[in-house]
């Protein structure tokens, strides 16, 4: 028996919302800042981007987010910040999670949906690839502002 996985696309920033990235952004980011309410409220309120959660018995157990970029080679799209609580991992919600997404941006007319993980995330990227994502040769740079 499957345990039904509940996606939804996030229109307010709650206090369950907050407390789930609370406890999911350090599996996904050790040592990075905890997005609070505020932030998670221009999240969702912003055009460009779109918030999904994953839940399990009413409990928030994973999320990601879709950012579109508009571009003069054509409207791109950006997953972002997949991640799935320890506790309810390897039950497909992450790669639900990824397929709405990937639902999402080709409904919006994008050319193509492109990820970035990081290598020591061994589960994530062996999915990526089961789901079709193709290796991107490219050097990605970063510029940090302080």
């Amino acid at each position: 028996m499957t345990i039904p996985i509940q996606l939804s696309i996030v229109e307010e920033a709650t206090d369950e919302l907050v407390e789930a990235f609370a406890r999911l952004m350090p599996q996904l980011k050790p040592g990075d800042p905890i997005p609070g309410a505020a932030w998670l409220g221009e999240l969702v309120e912003f055009p460009g981007a779109l918030l999904v959660t994953a839940c399990l018995d009413g409990k928030i157990v994973g999320a990601g987010t879709l950012a579109w970029v508009y571009a003069p080679s054509g409207l791109h799209a950006r997953i972002e910040d997949v991640v799935v609580d320890e506790s309810a991992r390897r039950r497909g919600i992450g790669e639900a999670i990824t397929r709405f997404l990937l639902d999402q941006a080709e409904d919006s007319g994008a050319k193509y949906a492109a990820l970035t993980s990081n290598p020591r995330r061994e589960a994530a990227n062996r999915l990526y690839q089961k789901m079709g994502f193709e290796r991107w040769e490219t050097n990605l740079y970063l510029y940090k502002f302080e």
